[in-house]
């Protein structure tokens, strides 16, 4: 069944669900509605077994920009303006828990929520010339997607108290320095290229990352001996399944292994 959305744009290709931010007149600023149709396209990625990974993006010359300040202005009451800054929160805290990888790819401008919808991902990539930042503070806002417990997690707490307080935009070389981008691409060729590193991503075996995403997400949480507990039961399970078999049976015959997530 097709499913049409009014700002976002899905696709499901070679294992990767795309899902890209569809404002690009408002440089893919987001609303209310943008919220709510991205949290729905995640639970359809989720529940779909032919998706691996998600590819999450922006249309047009930004990734996103953070809040549409025009809608703001608005006659909004404070009910309102709770229920969309509660949306980023779902939508990152969905980001975070998704049952499968996500992989930000930011385009252009990832700035506010946008930077936030970024970091709460997998893995961030940034082409050449995108620039993140967290300017919330410089207007008189505040964070938010829970970027306060994981920025100091990706950066150390000293970095992560520079890039809040000073708000200034970084770009990809140095977002990878300080460990808050994985991969910088040139911006020629940029969305292929992040296709190509989510679909080897796609290629792994989905009951494995699942653990491991979920293990070490709750790694400064957990004692040593809590995370040894959780890996030995995670062993166990991924014993039984068809893709365990698969990779002994790859690894023996020197080829590359086809997971099926059974």
């Amino acid at each position: 069944m097709k499913v049409s959305y009014e700002t976002i744009l899905y696709e499901l290709h070679d294992g990767i669900a795309e899902i890209r931010l569809n404002r690009p007149q408002r440089l893919n600023a987001v609303t209310q509605k943008l919220y709510d149709e991205l949290n729905a396209a995640l639970s359809r990625a989720e529940a779909d077994d032919d998706a691996r990974v998600v590819l999450l993006t922006g249309e047009g010359r930004a990734f996103c920009v953070g809040a549409d300040l025009k809608e703001h202005k608005v006659g909004r009451t404070p009910f309102d303006r709770r229920q969309y800054l509660q949306g980023e929160q779902i939508v990152c805290k969905r980001l975070l828990q998704l049952g499968k990888p996500v992989v930000a790819a930011v385009n252009g401008y990832a700035l506010g929520a946008g930077a936030e919808l970024a970091i709460a991902s997998d893995f961030l990539l940034m082409a050449e010339s995108a620039q993140i930042g967290l300017p919330e503070i410089s207007i008189g806002n505040f964070l938010g997607g829970g970027v306060t417990w994981l920025l100091p997690r990706l950066v150390g707490l000293a970095k992560a108290r520079e890039l809040v307080f000073l708000g200034e935009r970084i770009k990809g070389e140095e977002a990878v320095r300080i460990g808050l981008a994985n991969r910088v691409f040139a911006d020629e060729g940029f969305l292929d290229a992040a296709r190509e590193f989510a679909g080897k991503v796609a290629s792994k075996a989905p009951f494995s990352m699942q653990l491991a995403k979920q293990q070490l997400n709750m790694s400064a949480e957990r004692t040593f001996d809590a995370a040894l507990v959780a890996e030995l039961e995670g062993m166990m399970f991924v014993g039984t399944t068809q893709d365990w078999q698969e990779g002994i049976d790859a690894f023996a015959e020197k080829r590359t292994p086809v997971f099926k997530g059974k």
